[in-house]
């Protein structure tokens, strides 16, 4: 029996790689991504399942969520609205913010009220609790101050709890300040979590104990993942994100931009020493997500990308994707778009003879079909979708502040092979990393990313600092207590905790700011953050004082496979472009004037000829 496997479902294929280092590609199922799962273990039932999951993703974008009503603050229903009074395009008359997920009639006010500190001030009055519509499926609670103390939310999810509701309160799910954020955050849990929960729980049929990535890149306890969906929204990609700095830096380049391309979407992240750059949080379908996330940035192309021509004659790529089903027309399932797979097939990147996953051998001549429809070229094709991915690049780095001269960047995903060296030129980064087993690099990330829990608590004080290093202290034993813990109270899903606390390692941070500022940074120490205050805004402020908003905790738990253990994947040889180079899940282009070497780690590494 494998012991430990990593399943990461993408909008075209779902990868399966276990600890052996053995490979599975199929074709996912939108309607039932459990069902290609099960495809993929191909009837294993393995000790342990890692999994990176687009389902809360997918149902936040198509809007398939539950019916949600929200209680909050008398007064302050209308938050979620009003949010930050920002435009989504400045300049767009057109553009306007998504329609909330609660509309107005499923808003109501509690009477009750904590002040700035946490203190009650107007004592909370459940007798007053509305009566709910029977058609709602869950209720999202955000009340003010909530985050400093949530004796009052406490209060009303136990009243709702009794008439058999089901209940998100804000203070479990982002415990900060900012009550606009903190009720999206609230709000978009509650909305994922009936649509997610099923599925978590048709997963732990599969596996003796079932691990999910989240956002973070680290993998919590399915229980877990299942009552906080809204952790999950960049679930796959943070494993490949996770793979690709252990890749980068096992070929010898500490600093990197990952670069996946799958069938629908391109993911690109940039790596610092080794370690993916975090975010404290991210937008998801035009709502912020105010919880800890990789800083993953993502765009509509992939290897399914549909070409067109827009009504000026100009050709487009993308976002639309043809997906799994019909997939590109050279899969032979009755798509009729012109995709960049397409593209690439008809300019000889892609062998004639390749197979996908378990598809058959491709049609080229449904790809020379689609594209004459079209009215695209294929060679057009590929450069506006390698213009798009560049641009991707460009924000991470060059936007940054960051020269991609000294980068590495490491391709992975179906496709990103393909494309990696005309976006490494462009930019003239250092050179393209191509680690083994590329093609499903996410869920080897996943099978090699460590049990990990983030905490946050808002700081009540900004200004006063007393009494600090013992709520960090305290917060660095909640983390640890955590991630040691495996007991669930769901019986499906307990597990017994065979693992020793004191493999836990845990670090803490602070978000700060200049008094004054509207933003925060997120440092290890007050004394640190003038300085990085000069590296993210080119400035600091000596002897300005600095005012600590939030404390952070990370609980981490070492996972028993290492990227290094997976061992160095096929056998490969040097080789000169134009050159295309093949393996079971991806497929290498080499270009004129490229050389592609095998580096350490078995990683091919491609360079021009003149560096």
């Amino acid at each position: 029996m494998t012991s430990r496997v990593g399943v990461d479902t993408g909008g075209t294929f779902t990868d399966v790689v276990d600890d052996t280092g053995a490979v599975v590609k199929v074709l996912s199922d939108a309607g039932a991504p459990a069902r290609a799962v099960a495809a993929g273990l191909g009837g294993r039932r393995p000790g342990l399942l890692c999994h990176g999951t687009t389902v809360a993703t997918n149902a936040l974008l198509e809007r398939r969520g539950a019916t949600v009503a929200l209680l909050t603050d008398e007064g302050f229903a209308d938050v979620v609205e009003i949010a930050r009074q920002d435009r989504p395009s400045l300049y767009d008359q057109a553009a306007d913010r998504p329609e909330p997920l609660v509309p107005r009639d499923l808003r109501f006010g509690v009477r009750g009220r904590l002040d700035a500190a946490g203190r009650e001030i107007e004592p909370l009055d459940l007798a007053r609790l509305p009566a709910l519509p029977p058609d709602v499926d869950v209720v999202a609670v955000c009340l003010l101050h909530a985050d400093l103390e949530p004796a009052h939310e406490r209060a009303v999810a136990t009243a709702l709890a009794g008439r058999g509701i089901d209940v998100t309160c804000s203070s479990d799910v982002a415990p900060e300040f900012r009550e606009y954020e903190r009720m999206v955050t609230t709000i978009v849990n509650a909305y994922l979590r009936p649509a997610c929960r099923p599925y978590v729980r048709r997963l732990g049929e599969m596996a003796d104990d079932v691990l999910v990535m989240t956002s973070a890149g680290g993998l919590v306890a399915a229980v877990e993942a299942a009552e906080l969906p809204v952790s999950l929204l960049l679930s796959g990609p943070a494993g490949g994100v996770r793979a690709a700095a252990a890749a980068a830096a096992a070929a010898g380049f500490e600093d990197a931009v990952s670069f996946d391309m799958g069938g629908t979407s391109t993911d690109v992240c940039l790596i610092l020493g080794g370690v993916p750059e975090p975010a404290p949080g991210r937008t998801a379908a035009g709502f912020p997500i105010r919880l800890p996330a990789l800083d993953i940035h993502t765009i509509g192309a992939g290897g399914g990308s549909i070409a067109r021509l827009d009504p000026g004659g100009a050709l487009v790529v993308g976002p639309v994707s043809a997906g799994a089903d019909p997939g590109p027309a050279c899969y032979g399932r009755g798509g009729s778009d012109a995709t960049v797979t397409d593209a690439d097939l008809v300019l000889g990147r892609i062998p004639a003879d390749a197979t996908f996953g378990d598809l058959g051998a491709l049609d080229e001549a449904a790809a020379k079909d689609a594209l004459s429809r079209s009215g695209a070229d294929a060679a057009g094709v590929v450069t506006v979708v390698d213009a798009a991915m560049e641009r991707a690049v460009r924000l991470v780095t060059v936007q940054r502040g960051v020269d991609p001269s000294q980068l590495a960047l490491v391709a992975f995903g179906g496709a990103g092979p393909l494309h990696a060296c005309a976006v490494a030129e462009a930019l003239g980064m250092a050179a393209v990393v191509v680690p083994p087993r590329a093609g499903v690099l996410s869920a080897v990330g996943l099978i090699c990313s460590p049990r990990q829990r983030e905490l946050v608590r808002s700081w009540p004080t900004p200004g006063d600092h007393d009494g600090l290093a013992d709520a960090l202290d305290r917060l660095r034993a909640d983390a640890a207590a955590a991630v040691s813990d495996f007991w669930s109270p769901d019986p499906v899903m307990r597990r017994p905790n065979d693992r020793k606390s004191e493999e836990v390692a845990v670090v803490t941070a602070l978000d700060c700011r200049y008094a004054g500022q509207s933003h925060e940074l997120t440092v290890d120490a007050v004394d640190a953050f003038p300085e990085e205050h000069r590296r993210r805004n080119g400035y600091a402020r000596p002897g300005a004082p600095v005012e600590v908003v939030a404390l952070r905790a990370r609980g981490r738990r070492p996972a028993p496979v290492s990227y290094e253990g997976l061992g160095p994947g096929p056998d490969r040889r040097p080789a000169e472009g134009p050159a295309v180079l093949t393996e079971a899940d991806c497929t290498v282009w080499v270009p004129e004037g490229w050389r592609a070497e095998v580096g350490k780690g078995g990683a091919w590494i491609l360079r021009p000829f003149r560096s």
